[in-house]
């Protein structure tokens, strides 16, 4: 995913690491501050990439939003509780297939802009 788009818009850092022969690396430590790692990583395999992010054991993502939606739509008790786990199960796909589109186009990138555009629309207007 090292383009030159992505490294030139800030969306990406990267630092090269050894592998130990017990297969360790050690994290660089201006991303594991910047990630807020505790303990715990994900190790995620795709598109032969390796991602490696936090563990976010409370992390309540769009959950929040979900509930409101759902309460605003009237929903209690078992009825809420049943759509919001299948509301929550939807985000994480949603998020992969939007970061494999933005990967996509990021690989075919020209100039980058009407690309971008495609996916996300104009984000200059106000």
């Amino acid at each position: 995913m090292g383009t030159a788009l992505q490294e030139a818009t800030g969306l990406m850092e990267s630092k090269r690491a050894k592998v130990s022969s017990r297969r360790q690396v050690t994290i660089p430590q201006k991303f594991f501050e910047k990630l807020s790692i505790k303990e715990e990583v994900e190790f995620i395999l795709r598109n032969g990439e390796l991602l490696v992010r936090p563990v976010r054991e409370h992390d309540e993502g769009f959950a929040d939003l979900i509930l409101e939606d759902l309460v605003n739509e009237g929903l209690t008790g078992e009825q809420l509780l049943k759509a919001f786990r299948e509301r929550n199960a939807k985000v994480r796909p949603a998020v992969e297939r939007l970061l494999d589109d933005v990967s996509r186009v990021a690989k075919d990138h020209k100039t980058g802009y009407d690309e971008t555009t495609e996916i996300f629309g104009n984000v200059m207007e106000d």
